[in-house]
């Protein structure tokens, strides 16, 4: 799996405009992976938001945060998952074998872990302290990235604490991918912050 760029997630708490707008912004800069988040909508909830978020998401993988029964039913492109919710095996058996599983890793030997069973990506959190989840950990620090990069060859998205300041030493460090949420969502101009980060892998 290719992956390079800004990765977006969805956060309705902090976004300005609601995470409708703030996909078809993010599809609209070249985005091509998104992420629908939503920790606190019931399953009904869930599943309308994610049935037309997915409609936006034309030219971009879409996935479904946790919840592979979301996935399953909106026909997403995969999901992501932590490290409490189901297990890869599990979740590969429903999604099938196209389907996208990322996986969150805290460590090497959590990265090494995932791409032997098969996850096609991971993402190594938290990079830098970040309020944005309440319950995301120590900060790793991009010396995290550097280790993992050489033990795995599946894409690193990196997550946590990110912005414009230290985005560039992140990339440097051997992210493939990085998302920042706060530094994005809470902005006037959703597109014009998206494009900074964008731009930075051009360099």
């Amino acid at each position: 799996m290719l992956l390079r760029g800004y990765y977006f997630i969805t956060d309705d708490k902090l976004s300005r405009a609601g995470n409708i707008s703030d996909v078809k912004n993010a599809v609209a800069c070249g985005v091509k992976i998104i992420q629908y988040r939503n920790k606190n909508a019931s399953t009904k909830q869930a599943y309308e938001e994610a049935l037309k978020l997915k409609r936006v998401c034309k030219g971009a993988t879409f996935l479904i945060n946790d919840r592979v029964d979301i996935a399953l039913g909106v026909k997403a492109d995969g999901v992501h998952l932590g490290s409490d919710d189901m297990p890869y095996n599990l979740a590969r058996k429903l999604l099938g074998k196209k389907k996208v599983i990322g996986l969150t890793v805290h460590s090497v030997k959590d990265a090494i872990k995932a791409q032997k069973m098969g996850a096609d990506y991971i993402g190594v959190s938290p990079i830098f302290a970040t309020k944005t989840k309440g319950n995301a950990g120590k900060p790793a620090g991009v010396g995290l990235i550097k280790l993992i990069k050489k033990r795995v060859s599946i894409p690193i998205v990196a997550i946590g604490g990110i912005n414009l300041a230290n985005a560039s030493e992140v990339i440097k460090a051997g992210a493939d991918c990085i998302c920042a949420i706060s530094a994005v969502i809470t902005k006037p101009d959703i597109k014009k912050e998206i494009n900074k980060f964008q731009i930075l892998f051009c360099l």
